[in-house]
């Protein structure tokens, strides 16, 4: 008696990681070995990434805070204690929004935990 393949769900994982193989350069697009590995590989970086990405965003949001207080006079880390003694709930993100894009709204806030 023959072994029983299950051809169709072979090919179905096939097709589905070569669909995600669309668009590599070279072999990595259409040679099954070579694109499986290349795949994985995208897939590996992704999830490393997405873990990698929060904490880029956090270091740039601190960087905008550092050079908006900065201006006026203060270090980051004064200046987040102060934000933290002076009962302020606003988060590191819209704090280097206002920074850059609302320096006047910046320095206000500056001005009360000051």
């Amino acid at each position: 008696m023959s072994k029983a393949n299950n051809r169709v769900a072979s090919r179905a994982r096939r097709k589905a990681v070569m669909k995600h193989a669309k668009g590599y350069f070279g072999r990595r697009k259409n040679v099954w070995t070579v694109a499986k590995n290349a795949v994985e590989k995208g897939w590996e970086y992704a999830y490393r990434d997405r873990k990698a990405k929060k904490r880029d965003f956090r270091s740039l949001w601190i960087q905008r805070i550092n050079a908006g207080a900065r201006e006026h006079g203060m270090s980051y880390s004064q200046f987040m204690g102060k934000v933290g003694k002076a009962g302020l709930d606003i988060n590191r993100k819209a704090l280097a929004d206002l920074a850059m894009n609302h320096p006047n709204a910046f320095k206000a806030i500056v001005d009360k935990v000051k």
